[in-house]
Order: structure tokens, then C-alpha cells, then sequence
């Protein structure tokens, strides 16, 4: 019963699991097949899922993940989207007041304890998620730009060219290719998110609407 009340964070964390050794193995073979092709010698697993080159790869992906969810997390305290189930209703944005948001005087008898506690520790509970979402993104981040150094200047060696420090990375093509390339993906569905569900239903989700509510209908609650 307690599995089955965790289905869901289970199943993807399964599904992550199963994904990011299925990268690491794919990612070992296409790296010995390139070194095959420039007469070097293979590596193994282990030298390769520490290497620079699945680092950069993985940091890639859960930097431009936890910027999303940054990002949609803090946008959706202040905009809304009219329509939207992942909106709150127009005339609902900011903080909230006490009393909605179950805190101090307010608190429940079950409520989280920092909930009902005041000063730095209901400050720091009450933006938690959108601080851990930004500390994850801003490590993902450093782990990119200096796994994709190693990367960038191994290439560099290998061609006769100089290389660069982290500094000259931060700012150099190959490191904003790597860092847009992602964004602007993940900026793209999280658009769409927002808009198709304003249109479209998925009958059973919490990411959409009742099937039958109307389209200008923000949230499962009628405006």
C-alpha cells in the first residue's frame, strides 16, 4: 500500500534510473567508436561515466530541468495565463496572505513546523522549493561549465590550438551552444504546457482540466 501512495515519484525515479544508464552505455560505445576512428584505445565504463564527457552531457540536461522549474516556479507566483489549469486564477497573483497560506498564527495542528514558526525559518520554508530548484540549477550549472572546459580544451590540444581558462569558457561559443541548445527546448514545453492545456484535456490528469469545463476556466474551480 505505501508503494502504491508513492507510484508516481517510484516510477520516474525508476524511469530516470533506467534512462541514465542507458545513456552511459550508449555514450560509452559512441566514445570508443570515436576513438577507434582517431587509432586510440578504448575506455571503460567506469572511465567513462567519470570522465568529462558524460558529466557535461548529464550537466547539460539537469541544468536547463531545474532552471525550468525555477523559473516556471517564481513566474507563476506573479503571472497567470487565463484558461490554464497550471495558472492560478487571474486576480489571485503574489505571496498570498497568512491566512491562505496556512502560516504562523494561521498554521494547522498537522502543518510542517517551520510553518508555524516566524522570522529566518519561515522565510527559508517558504520559498524552500524555489531555493533548492536554483541551488540544484546553479551546481548543475558550475558542473557543466567545468566538465565542458575539460572537454572544449582536450579538443583544443588535439587540433594544435591553444587553451582557455574557465573564465575565457563562460564566454565562449561552445559553451553558450551547449547552454541554449537546452533552454530554449525547455522553454518551448513549458510554453506549451501552459497554452495547449487552456484547449485541451487529458481526462484523469492533474495537469489538465475536467474535460467538460470550459475553456476560460483557469482552474478546476469555476472564475
Amino acid at each position: 500500500m505505501r508503494a502504491r501512495q508513492h507510484g508516481l515519484s517510484i516510477a520516474f525515479g525508476t524511469l530516470f534510473a533506467l534512462a541514465l544508464i542507458g545513456q552511459s552505455i550508449a555514450g560509452l560505445f559512441a566514445f570508443n567508436e570515436e576513438q577507434a576512428s582517431h587509432r586510440m584505445s578504448p575506455v571503460s565504463y567506469g572511465d567513462f561515466v567519470t570522465s568529462s564527457e558524460f558529466v557535461v552531457d548529464v550537466a547539460e540536461n539537469w541544468q536547463s530541468e531545474y532552471l525550468q522549474f525555477f523559473l516556471f516556479i517564481f513566474c507563476t507566483i506573479w503571472l497567470v495565463q487565463k484558461g490554464s489549469p497550471e495558472s492560478k486564477k487571474p486576480g489571485d497573483e503574489g505571496l498570498g496572505t497568512d491566512e491562505e497560506q496556512l502560516v504562523r498564527e494561521h498554521a494547522q495542528r498537522n502543518s510542517p513546523k517551520w510553518a508555524k514558526a516566524s522570522g529566518w525559518r519561515h522565510t527559508i520554508f517558504s520559498n524552500s522549493l524555489l531555493l533548492v530548484m536554483g541551488t540544484i540549477f546553479v551546481l548543475s550549472w558550475l558542473a557543466q561549465s567545468l566538465s565542458g572546459m575539460v572537454v572544449f580544451n582536450a579538443e583544443q590540444l588535439e587540433h594544435a590550438h591553444p587553451v582557455v581558462s574557465w573564465a575565457e569558457y563562460l564566454v565562449s561559443a561552445d559553451f553558450w551552444n551547449r547552454t541554449l541548445q537546452n533552454w530554449q527546448s525547455e522553454f518551448l514545453a513549458v510554453g506549451s504546457m501552459i497554452a495547449l492545456s487552456i484547449y485541451l484535456r487529458q481526462r484523469g490528469s492533474p495537469e489538465s482540466k475536467q474535460v467538460g469545463a470550459p475553456h476560460h476556466v483557469t482552474s478546476v474551480s469555476p472564475d
